[in-house]
């Protein structure tokens, strides 16, 4: 009876996202959006922090910029390497953040003291990105249109994340689609439904937005700093907006499985609110989703080997996109159960972090303190 019961969760469980979770699986660039008439404004804030052998191409990805005036601002991060050099000389304005005062996130600290800078400026919009991030060159103009277009607050790509090594191929993908379940994109853009989300690579926000919720003060110890950014905009009332592209990338490498679990662990338990009901929830619904299928197939019980098959295939065909995607082939998909497998290990890592005091832990610096 409980192999049954099992079985029977797991399928519903997948046709319940197949085809109920806004199609969050089927991941596709949207169309572009006309250009905009109106001539705006666009100031860069890149919070850096040891950046060095990447920060130069991101900015200088910037110039193309199509738009009347974009200021590309760089808040150095406390650098020990040339990160701040570089950027100068590929031609941001450069500046150091003060000291790090307590309760603040370190992204945070440096993109609010990049807007201390920017103020002046008064930019119609400001776009919030990293510093490995590479983008298409009308990426700011399609933003800014996109933006004007749909009369929206909060405009967000989930960059194309690197994908080269074996670890990124077996891993990368799975982490956007584990993403996109949790905020499918469909859910973000209606006023409706309270799912908020953003990717902290590429944000473009009215500043009359940021007035609303108080500023980038007003989520200042946030470690998931994208989403509760996107959270507080929709939360006032705000209109938002998340996609994907495949032009605009990230070129930050996780060559080897270590890496990709210290970035997944960082926030992982944070993400769960640091609670241990949902920590131990987590394991079991990732348990029950992912792990059970192909392990229901294995059984004696005709029943459940019955649902196991019928919940992996739908599970290979809602993964079977993101690989496309991604240029890799689809026969990585039936391989998403041992992907989870990773990822819960990942999560368990993250909460043993905080218990411990070494939390967040970016750059050499503990950031999800208890």
């Amino acid at each position: 009876m409980t192999l049954e019961l099992i079985a029977a969760a797991s399928l519903a469980a997948w046709v319940y996202l197949f085809a109920a979770r806004g199609g969050f699986w089927q991941i596709k660039t949207p169309p572009k959006p006309a250009p905009s008439a109106a001539t705006k404004s666009v100031c860069v804030i890149i919070p850096a922090r040891n950046e060095e052998s990447i920060v130069g191409e991101a900015i200088t990805s910037l110039r193309p910029w199509h738009v009347i005036l974009v200021h590309v601002i760089l808040v150095d991060d406390h650098s020990s390497d040339r990160t701040a050099a570089i950027a100068a000389e590929a031609g941001a304005s450069v500046f150091q953040a003060g000291p790090l005062p307590s309760g603040w996130s370190g992204k945070l600290w440096a993109i609010s003291e990049g807007l201390k800078h920017a103020a002046s400026l008064a930019p119609d919009y400001f776009l919030f990105t990293d510093a490995d991030i590479v983008h298409a060159p009308d990426n700011i103009a399609r933003l800014v249109a996109r933006a004007e277009t749909g009369q929206l607050d909060l405009v967000s790509l989930m960059v194309k994340l690197r994908c080269r090594s074996f670890a990124e191929t077996l891993l990368i993908p799975a982490f956007v689609f584990f993403f996109f379940m949790l905020y499918p994109p469909a859910w973000v853009a209606r006023r409706d439904r309270k799912t908020a989300a953003a990717a902290g690579g590429c944000i473009l926000i009215r500043p009359s937005a940021l007035d609303r919720i108080g500023g980038i003060a007003s989520i200042r110890g946030e470690i998931i700093d994208d989403c509760a950014l996107a959270r507080a905009v929709k939360g006032t009332g705000g209109r938002i907006w998340l996609g994907v592209t495949d032009e605009t990338q990230s070129i930050r490498a996780y060559v080897s499985f270590s890496e990709i679990r210290s970035m997944v662990s960082r926030t992982a338990f944070a993400q769960l609110h640091h609670s241990v009901l949902l920590l131990l929830g987590t394991i079991a619904g990732m348990g029950v989703i992912y792990v059970a299928p192909p392990l229901l197939i294995l059984t004696h019980n005709p029943l459940a080997a019955i649902c196991g098959l019928a919940a992996w295939i739908l599970m290979t065909l809602a993964y079977a996109p993101t690989l496309r995607f991604y240029g890799r082939s689809v026969a990585l998909a039936p391989l998403l159960p041992l992907v989870a497998l990773f990822y819960v290990a990942a999560t368990m890592e993250s909460a043993l972090s905080y218990w411990t005091g070494r939390g967040g832990m970016w750059k050499d610096r503990v950031q999800d303190v208890r």
